[in-house]
């Protein structure tokens, strides 16, 4: 936590930071480039000249303790403020009518930047406290304040209040982004696991139940159990309670768009050395009830992409299995264009009756929204469902193609 909160401040604060180093040795410039020229008017120029002197030494010593918030520290600003309050203070030693001609101060503008790393380091509550001081400091000077002076002070103090103020809300919306990318972060790992468990664990769990209960005896005693755990697990990762799992994609009772049984497809070791040719890890998916299309061209994708191309492509085949009936077929289009992979499939089946797919993520089952449309949101793509009573149902699911490297045109 405090780790998190170092970083969030660096990253609003760093850019003002920078401002300031700036700001502090472009105003000691004109502060000293101001008496240089009004040098004449100076009664006691000697007094002038030697806190100029303190305040450039100053100015360009401590430009590495306004670098950041860790290195500003509390007595850094004090002091700075310190140097500022004594050269407003000194101006009637150094000049005699500083009291009754409206002028600029030995420090002139530089002052406001010791009040800004107030506001910037400590919010707007500091910076109200430094402009104070800076303020009682200006009428003392001036003795009998003139309508400037006031103007002056007023300017300053409202200045550093609405920027302390604003860095308080930069920080807190920060802080605020910060947690929502940790929960999402947090979101999308638990369904990427939810995934895995609706793939293996959720579809061994139904497959028992179904078995035990048409076996009967101890066997059916076994399904009921193994019926009550598939329940129990797929409300708890449903409602996000098991830290490591990713919502369930229901593959036993699957909602509608079953589930990948086979868990995403085939995989091996050789599909992390490069590209994967998609077509090689959906053709064992071809066979009597399902037909296969693919293009005469290698598909090639990153092989986590084309993996989860397939789990997709298993969990809709699944869904035909369980939902469509034993003797309904279903067919699979590969389609390959320059910035994207379409893979459709379709099915003959009853189709999906309306409402239905909501009823079933209502009810913690899963397999459309995690199975299916997860993983195409993982990717950068989508997953598109159409479903006509009595027409069948059609899956297609599109994959962006990642941008090749520069100086490479794309396939």
């Amino acid at each position: 936590m405090a780790e998190r909160e170092r970083v969030v401040r660096m990253s609003v604060e760093q850019p003002l930071w920078r401002a300031l180093m700036a700001y502090r040795v472009l105003t000691m410039v004109y502060a000293v480039a101001l008496f240089v020229y009004e040098r004449h008017t100076f009664e006691r120029p000697a007094v002038a000249v030697a806190y100029l002197a303190v305040l450039a030494v100053w100015t360009l010593a401590t430009l590495p303790k306004v670098a950041g918030a860790a290195s500003c520290t509390r007595g850094f600003l004090i002091g700075d403020l310190t140097v500022a309050l004594t050269g407003i203070l000194l101006t009637p030693l150094a000049d005699l009518q500083a009291r009754t001609a409206d002028g600029s101060t030995l420090p002139s503008i530089w002052t406001a930047g010791a009040v800004l790393a107030f506001a910037i380091k400590g919010g707007w509550r500091l910076a109200c406290v430094a402009s104070s001081f800076v303020a009682a400091a200006n009428l003392v000077e001036r003795g009998d304040p003139s309508r400037d002076t006031f103007h002056n002070v007023l300017l300053v103090w409202v200045a550093s209040i609405g920027i302390g103020y604003v860095v308080e809300v930069a920080r807190a919306s920060e802080r605020t982004l910060a947690r929502a990318l940790e929960i999402e972060a947090a979101t999308r790992e638990r369904e990427r696991l939810a995934r895995g468990i609706h793939d293996s664990v959720l579809q061994v769990l139904a497959m028992v139940q179904r078995r035990g209960t048409a076996l009967g005896g101890e066997a059916g005693e076994l399904g009921r159990m193994a019926g009550e755990q598939e329940v129990a697990l797929r409300t708890l990762v449903a409602g996000g309670l098991v830290p490591a799992t990713r919502a369930s994609q229901d593959a036993a009772g699957g909602d509608v768009a079953g589930t990948a049984g086979s868990g995403g497809g085939p995989d091996g070791p050789a599909a992390d050395q490069g590209p994967v040719d998609l077509r090689s890890l959906l053709a064992p998916y071809a066979g009597s009830k399902v037909t296969f299309a693919e293009p005469g061209a290698p598909v090639l994708l990153p092989p986590a992409a084309a993996r989860e191309l397939a789990a997709a492509v298993s969990a809709a085949l699944d869904n035909v299995t369980r939902h469509a009936g034993a003797d309904a077929r279903a067919w699979i289009l590969v389609e390959d264009w320059p910035h994207e992979v379409i893979v459709t499939v379709r099915d003959d089946g009853p189709g999906i009756p309306g409402g239905r797919l909501a009823r079933a993520e209502g009810e913690g089952r899963l397999g459309v929204a995690l199975s299916i449309r997860g993983r195409l949101r993982e990717l950068g793509g989508t997953a598109e469902l159409i479903s006509v009573p009595g027409q069948g149902t059609e899956v297609e699911l599109k994959v962006p193609r990642p941008k090749p490297p520069r100086g490479k045109a794309a396939r």
